[in-house]
């Protein structure tokens, strides 16, 4: 079995660990400017990658194919922790070109995600021989 759940589950608690700290620290400070990346970072980071992991757990069928895997796990991961960065450039400096390259990157990974399940949803089911058959 594929470990490319597990791969998505880690990032996703690594997302989980600097959201929880970013707003800890915001909490102390009594300073909310960057709640926004506090919540990209859950929202994206924790909980949309938890989930890919879990699906890619329930289907291993979608890890099947290496390269789209590597492909889509670069895509969803980097943006999860480049997009929350980007915010900060945005509200801290002015700038949303890493913001805007992120949610095209996580675009692109969600995409990529829709047409692999379709794919997999939409291929010839196995054919079974019947119980009284013996397997070869």
């Amino acid at each position: 079995m594929s470990r490319l759940p597990l791969f998505y589950l880690i990032a996703a608690t690594f997302c989980l660990l600097a959201g929880v700290c970013l707003g800890i620290g915001m909490g102390i400070a009594h300073d909310f400017q960057l709640a926004p990346v506090h919540a990209h970072l859950n929202l994206l980071g924790w909980t949309s990658l938890a989930l890919m992991g879990l699906v890619f757990r329930a289907w291993p069928e979608l890890c099947a194919s290496v390269m789209p895997s590597v492909i889509q796990f670069c895509l969803m991961v980097g943006a999860a922790l480049l997009f929350p960065a980007g915010i900060w450039l945005s509200i801290t400096q002015g700038e949303p070109g890493l913001a805007i390259g992120a949610s095209l990157a996580w675009l692109a990974g969600v995409g990529l995600f829709l047409a692999r399940l379709l794919r997999l949803a939409f291929r010839p089911a196995p054919r079974r021989l019947p119980a009284f058959l013996p397997a070869e």
